[in-house]
């Protein structure tokens, strides 16, 4: 049974090789005949037939390393699609840390190649981003939590006093906005990265925008005796007030929150050309260098201590940022370590 194959693989290469032999003989004797005719040139025929037998081996030759080339270029062609798809598994399976190899220096596929390496490190990065996102959240939630659960068992006992439980419900409520505030953020911001967040643009006065975000926020800062600055010419924008309404809030939220008793707070509106920039300044706590490079990432928080006291979750500046993106703008920080903060906010006027 295994004699048979071997038979005909032995007939069909030996005519293989016949076939070779008479095609390369065949091409050295018209070329060394058009050689000779072009160069009047007429040799002995023994001469003849050597130089067709030399040529002809030649051109064999080439034949046969030319073969040989493309067998291996074509082993090398399969390795590589095999190793691509074997990448292909491995990133639908979640394992993005895979490199492909290029065949050559010169090879057609290298582009391909680098395609796939580009997109097997971005979907790397964005998995790490994705575990980051989920453990924040989660510890965000757990946090407060544990606090609402802790109080709700200590209510239990029948030996507390009056102002005890009064104490421990004001915790639980304060604990259970914080959870509300974190869902509201976390809603906000996933709408607005979805690109498919309403984006009305409309004319406005902006500083009768300013005026009203102050005056809403005015029991927080009385509360804290805190002298507002407002240098507010008429200006006129054409952005989603919506949306700008949620910049200057968590803007002056977070400039009441660092600021002291008796501090001061300036607001300012300035525009050049088709640019308007908003000034918020504070004589609060201000930051360090190192605070400012992450002020805008996702759940980040300078004072972790205070923030928790206050309600805060580290999306609001995240949000600002994300906004101020939409209207093709650009935010930037002065700060300094215990003399205070100035954000400015540049925004197309839009007209």
């Amino acid at each position: 049974m295994n004699k048979r194959p071997s038979i005909f693989l032995f007939i069909w290469r030996f005519f293989i090789g016949i076939f070779s032999l008479i095609s390369c003989w065949t091409i050295a004797f018209f070329l060394t005949n058009y050689l000779y005719r072009h160069f009047h040139y007429h040799p002995s025929d023994y001469v003849r037939e050597l130089i067709n037998f030399i040529v002809g081996l030649f051109i064999l030759g080439v034949a046969v390393q030319f073969l040989e080339k493309m067998g291996g270029w074509r082993a090398k062609q399969m390795e590589f699609f095999h190793s691509m798809k074997k990448s292909f598994e491995q990133i639908a399976n979640g394992n993005f840390n895979i490199r492909l190899e290029s065949i050559s220096p010169h090879s057609p596929f290298n582009e391909l190649v680098e395609s796939i390496n580009r997109m097997a490190q971005e979907l790397s990065e964005m998995e790490q981003l994705r575990q980051e996102f989920v453990s924040n959240v989660s510890h965000e939630i757990q946090s407060p939590l544990t606090s609402i659960i802790g109080f709700i068992h200590a209510l239990k006992n029948d030996k507390l006093s009056a102002e005890q439980r009064a104490r421990y419900l004001h915790i639980i409520e304060t604990e259970s906005k914080r959870l509300s505030k974190l869902s509201d953020n976390l809603l906000k911001l996933t709408s607005l990265e979805s690109e498919h967040h309403p984006f009305e643009p409309k004319k406005y006065r902006l500083d009768q925008q300013l005026k009203n975000i102050v005056l809403a926020c005015e029991p927080q800062w009385l509360e804290k005796a805190i002298d507002i600055d407002i240098v507010l010419d008429k200006t006129e924008i054409v952005a989603d007030k919506d949306l700008l309404d949620q910049v200057w809030m968590n803007l002056l939220h977070n400039s009441i929150k660092f600021t002291p008793q008796k501090g001061k707070i300036s607001i300012s509106v300035s525009q050049s050309g088709q640019k308007i920039q908003v000034a918020v300044s504070d004589t609060g706590i201000g930051m360090s260098e190192e605070e400012k490079m992450h002020m805008f990432e996702r759940f980040y928080k300078a004072d972790r201590s205070r923030n928790r006291s206050e309600g805060g979750n580290g999306l609001g500046l995240t949000i600002v940022k994300k906004i101020v993106s939409m209207h093709h703008g650009d935010i930037k920080v002065e700060s300094t370590k215990g003399k205070g903060t100035t954000i400015f906010v540049s925004l197309p006027s839009g007209k």
